[in-house]
């Protein structure tokens, strides 16, 4: 299977009415393709520790942070491609690493499992990640329709628009159907700019004419912000 292993970029938020997302969609017609797969599903499972230690850390805004996940484009069987997923954030910019493999094998390899190929930077890596963080386990389910564009003036400048963003704490499985709670209204969507290097300049005069700023929005850190971390003041769970 052929994919890319190993990124670096700035990803850059912003939060859109439904207006606005086709304005801008409309502009990018000029400038940008849509991916070959069209609007997509996108399913993730995060892994945390016990007392939900990584997304802790991440939402008190550190210079570095890490994340372990597990994500499909799409429902998957127990034999289908999924990604293993190692995202790091450190002063700003973005890395991420994963390896591809099928979801049961990905499963066990998570949930403790020695690594079922032969072993690579990236797969020791997260076993690395893995012994750090001792008892990792899924701890949400977090699902969305994405559409994503790519510069057609072969730049790495990637947009995508993410809406229908939900996420649950129960039947925490990628072979699942999607269903859960809610995270932004209903006609709300997040677009994402990703690149390594600047913005294009027709791109910055939009966002400009349009009177759009950058946010910071955490899809796996608003749903602990706004259920788990309840709870945790309920004292059910402790630090």
């Amino acid at each position: 299977m052929d994919y890319q292993s190993v990124f670096k970029r700035y990803e850059i938020k912003f939060l859109l009415s439904r207006l606005q997302k086709d304005k801008i969609r409309d502009k990018l017609s000029e400038y940008m393709c849509e991916d070959k797969h069209g609007k997509t599903t996108v399913r993730n499972l995060y892994f945390d520790t016990e007392n939900f230690l990584l997304i802790r850390r991440s939402i008190e805004k550190p210079i570095y942070k890490e994340k372990l996940r597990l994500r499909s484009y799409g429902k998957v069987s127990k034999d289908d491609c999924v990604f293993v997923e190692l995202k790091k954030k450190y002063n700003g910019i973005v890395y991420k690493r994963r390896l591809a493999m099928p979801e049961n094998k990905a499963m066990m390899w998570l949930n403790g499992d020695d690594y079922p190929f032969e072993k690579c930077q990236i797969s020791n890596e997260i076993d690395y990640f893995k012994g750090y963080y001792r008892g990792l386990e899924p701890k949400v389910f977090l699902s969305y329709d994405r559409e994503a564009f790519f510069d057609k003036g072969k730049s790495d400048l990637r947009i995508t628009f993410d809406e229908n963003i939900i996420s649950r704490r129960e039947e925490l499985s990628l072979c699942s159907k999607v269903w859960g709670k809610s995270l932004i209204e209903e006609d709300l969507i997040l677009m994402e700019l990703k690149t390594a290097g600047g913005i294009p300049l027709w791109l910055t005069h939009l966002l400009t004419d349009m009177n759009l700023f950058k946010t910071s929005f955490s899809k796996y850190g608003n749903v602990y912000t706004s259920t788990i971390l309840n709870k945790t003041k309920e004292g059910i769970i402790y630090a």
